[in-house]
This record gives C-alpha cells, sequence and structure tokens, in this order.
C-alpha cells in the first residue's frame, strides 16, 4: 500500500514507521506528513500524541477518533515547510520556539465526509518539545465543499483513475 501522505513510497517504509514510534519526525513536514497518514489509517491515539503537551489537556481522544473514523483522506499536498529539522543544532530550534517563528507547514488536503468531498488548506505550526516535533496550531485559509467530479473525469486522489472507478464508488 503507498503511503497517505503522498510519498511515492509505501506506507510500511514511511509514515508508519513513525506512527508506531519505530523512528521520530525529524522535520515539522514529516510530522505533519505523519498525522495526515493516521487520520487516513484512523489512528486517533497518535494524533492525539502528536499535539504539545498543553494542547492534549483540551484535546478528546473520542473527538479525534470520530472525526478519523467518520472522514476519509483521499489527497495531500504539500505547498510550502520550513526548513528545520532535528539535524539543526538544537539552539536554532529553540531560538525559533522562543521567537515566537514557529515552523509551518501550508498544505492542502482533500477528503469526504458524510457522502460530500471538501478541500480544506491550512497552515500548520509545530514546535520541538520533548525532544520531538509537535503539532502547535494551525490556521485554516479556506474550507469548501466540493462538486464531486463528473464519472468519467479523473479522481481527487490523483490516482490517475476515472472518478467513477475510485473515490466515487
Amino acid at each position: 500500500m503507498q503511503c497517505p501522505c503522498g510519498s511515492n513510497i509505501s506506507f510500511k517504509q514511511c509514515c508508519f514507521l513513525i506512527i508506531t514510534e519505530e523512528v521520530t519526525a525529524i522535520s515539522p513536514e514529516q510530522l505533519m506528513r505523519s498525522r495526515y497518514s493516521a487520520y487516513a489509517i484512523k489512528s486517533a491515539d497518535y494524533i492525539y500524541q502528536t499535539y504539545i503537551k498543553a494542547s492534549r489537556e483540551q484535546q478528546s481522544l473520542n473527538d479525534i477518533s470520530e472525526w478519523a473514523q467518520e472522514t476519509i483522506w483521499l489527497r495531500l499536498i504539500i505547498h510550502s515547510a520550513s526548513e528545520y529539522t532535528i539535524e539543526i543544532n538544537n539552539s536554532a530550534i529553540k531560538d525559533a520556539n522562543e521567537e515566537q517563528n514557529f515552523p509551518t507547514v501550508c498544505f492542502s488536503a482533500y477528503y469526504k465526509h458524510q457522502s460530500k468531498y471538501y478541500l480544506m488548506k491550512e497552515t500548520s505550526r509545530f514546535v520541538f518539545e520533548e525532544n520531538q516535533w509537535r503539532y502547535l496550531d494551525g490556521e485554516v485559509s479556506t474550507s469548501e465543499e466540493l462538486v464531486a467530479p463528473k464519472r468519467n473525469e479523473r479522481c481527487f486522489c490523483n490516482s490517475k483513475k476515472k472518478f467513477k472507478q475510485c473515490c466515487g464508488l
């Protein structure tokens, strides 16, 4: 199975390793991709654990799980991402956290919820906390319902299949 994050490699070699905590996300983009994949495979525990510690107290694992169960994630497009990685010396990461110059990832996500299709564009902010990247918050710039493609048009998910043979089933 190809990774839901759109990396063009297998899920087992990509986000699966991060979601199962075999490896740690080395950048905000990698964490964002793994969070998207976790939503796609309905891993609410991982999504919850990747919020910053202070935010976890305000989150509901049940709400995260319900949203994940009710939603089918179709495609992730990363538009831009900050260049911070764990390999960068920790002082650069510390400076970014302290100066409120948080690393960001700007992305679009296509999804299906209650038989309707949507596009969401968000700029997410990240913090390096407890030796791991964590999701701080996000600003949604677009959240719109989409008209489903016609049966013979290409599918939203970028599978190159006709909609009727893919997500339109």
